[in-house]
């Protein structure tokens, strides 16, 4: 892998931040646009004793003008509080606290040396109470930027292995990873939800809607008219879901690598990390996080999402190349 230095790196992540809050918005439109189409189709005969559906841009204009500002609204109003808040939401997903330098100089020790190595400012240090064994960055500026590591790493790495992990976050912090990160996981989480909602109003209606005995004023069926459109609700919702997993591809497995170098660039040894992240791969995880958006943040992928699914998913849509590879890498060097 051809070297990327630091600056370039930014300038990458800055625009693929700026592409992704391009790209969400085009996809909601889109799918509104396609749902207004559908609820403005009009069933005209067909000329051979049949009916069929057209559809009236003129109409479906008009409608998907009005709905809009609300879309519009709120969408960003989500974005905007899921943003801000995303500090305090990983913290709760983790349980992770503060980490004061006479509870542990050791860790703040090494996390200061390694700022002022490579002369960034001193971010936030968090610890997670857990014997498992990660470590990851998070936050979108100076303010909120983050390291966060678990007890059972501290114990288990010795010191130039937990500062080849330090390093490696501390480059995602430098390389804007983390911010770009942030901004994919609220972009899934936002058609996740709208996907649950709209499989949720079809259970309901079956459940209790008792809709298909119902009918209107022209004798036709009302429930399975609303079945109808919950289900064409679904269909869209997965589709936008899965178009917004597809920009985590924006989201370069190389990032790893780039921090996988930067951080043993900044403990001065390489095979420190290597060591590293084999000791975490025979325990990765968390044992109270259970969000796939989460731990797409952790050096290594907790082993509780590793199914044969997700396996197989993984190599489609994950973020992180395996951990082998990354091994190899840094035995390179």
């Amino acid at each position: 892998m051809s070297y990327v230095g630091i600056h370039t790196q930014q300038v990458r992540n800055n625009f693929k931040s700026l592409l992704l809050l391009i790209l969400f918005p085009c996809i909601i439109l889109v799918i509104v646009y396609a749902f207004v189409a559908f609820m403005n189709m009009q069933e005209v005969p067909d000329g051979y004793g049949g009916t069929s559906f057209t559809f009236d841009a003129v109409q479906t204009g008009e409608a998907f003008v009005m709905a809009l500002p609300w879309v519009v609204g709120i969408v960003g109003i989500w974005f905007m509080i899921a943003y801000f808040t995303n500090t305090s939401m990983v913290k709760r997903a983790t349980g992770a606290r503060p980490l004061e330098r006479r509870e542990n100089p050791r860790v703040y020790n090494i996390v200061e040396n390694l700022t002022m190595t490579c002369g960034m400012p001193m971010p936030k240090i968090n610890i997670i109470d857990d014997p498992q064994l990660n470590a990851f960055a998070s936050g979108i500026d100076e303010k909120s930027y983050t390291v966060t590591v678990t007890t059972g790493i501290c114990n288990l790495l010795d010191d130039d292995e937990l500062a080849g992990v330090i390093g490696h976050e501390l480059t995602h912090i430098r390389n804007r990873d983390t911010r770009l990160l942030i901004i994919s996981i609220i972009f899934v989480g936002i058609m996740s939800t709208a996907l649950s909602l709209a499989v949720r109003m079809l259970w309901n209606t079956f459940i209790y809607g008792g809709g298909s005995r119902r009918t209107n004023r022209d004798g036709k069926n009302s429930g399975m008219a609303v079945i109808a459109v919950i289900l064409v609700a679904i269909v869209l919702a997965a589709i936008g879901y899965f178009f917004t997993l597809l920009t985590r591809f924006a989201i370069s497995r190389k990032r790893e690598y780039m921090a996988d170098a930067g951080g043993a660039e900044l403990c001065g040894n390489p095979l420190a990390l290597a060591s590293a992240l084999r000791k975490i791969s025979g325990n990765p995880g968390l044992g109270q996080v259970d969000r796939e958006d989460v731990a797409q943040l952790f050096i290594v992928r907790p082993a509780f999402f590793k199914s044969e699914f997700t396996n197989m998913m993984s190599k489609l849509f994950s973020t992180h190349p395996s951990t082998e590879s990354r091994i190899a890498y840094l035995e390179q060097f």
